[in-house]
């Protein structure tokens, strides 16, 4: 096999490796958000590798399913939750 060859296969390799590496770490924190606005409700789990992080990834996931348009996402990323069920 020829040596540039080889660097490309090695270097997929460790991309492969450094993407399940990255996937695994970012799961240590999940949870099941509730949100409720303009009288829709909508639950999203997300993880993350912070409890900040997966909260805001989950609540954002939540309010795209039930808010239209900037200003009501933005409202109901800023509501309080219904739930907050942590995994």
């Amino acid at each position: 096999m020829k040596k540039p060859v080889l660097i490309g296969i090695l270097l997929f390799a460790a991309l492969i490796g450094l993407i399940v590496y990255s996937s695994i770490g970012t799961s240590a924190n999940r949870v099941e958000v509730c949100m409720q606005y303009d009288g829709r409700v909508a639950c999203r789990t997300a993880a993350g590798s912070t409890k900040d992080f997966a909260l805001r990834a989950a609540t954002s996931n939540a309010c795209a399913q039930i808010a239209s348009g900037v200003t009501d996402t933005i409202k109901c990323e800023h509501a309080d939750p219904v739930r907050v069920t942590w995994k």
